[in-house]
């Protein structure tokens, strides 16, 4: 079941997505253009360059309708580069949550049938 924690604005600007994460305890959520329930995460995968040795991105997680199951997701390209893992994910966490919204609904536009049960939803 879920759970009520109240919102620690003192954490981080709700506004953003690493400050909602921080002050909400529990990831930014959005309804894409397509009708669907979106959660976002700041992931990081290590490039293999050494001079931008880590990569951050956004990764929506698609929800099932009436139900916490997870159906797909959609990932954009690389938005922010660190030495580490957490330096690029804080950097990108200073985006604000509308940014991030438009990023979710322009690659829904992109991609038709993007988000479906069959479908593994990557568009990186």
């Amino acid at each position: 079941m879920g759970r009520f924690l109240p919102a620690d604005f003192s954490q981080g600007d709700p506004n953003t997505i690493g400050g909602y994460r921080a002050a909400h305890d529990r990831p930014p959520a959005f309804e894409g253009s397509d009708g669907a329930s979106y959660s976002v995460e700041i992931a990081a995968d290590a490039t293999g360059n050494p001079e931008r040795p880590f990569a951050a991105y956004l990764l929506f997680v698609r929800w099932r309708e009436h139900d916490p199951v997870a159906v797909g997701h959609i990932e954009t390209d690389y938005m922010a580069f660190g030495g580490s893992a957490e330096a690029a994910v804080a950097e990108l966490g200073s985006l604000p949550l509308q940014a991030a919204r438009e990023l979710l609904n322009a690659r829904i536009a992109e991609s038709s049938g993007f988000g479906l049960p069959d479908d593994n939803g990557s568009s990186r």
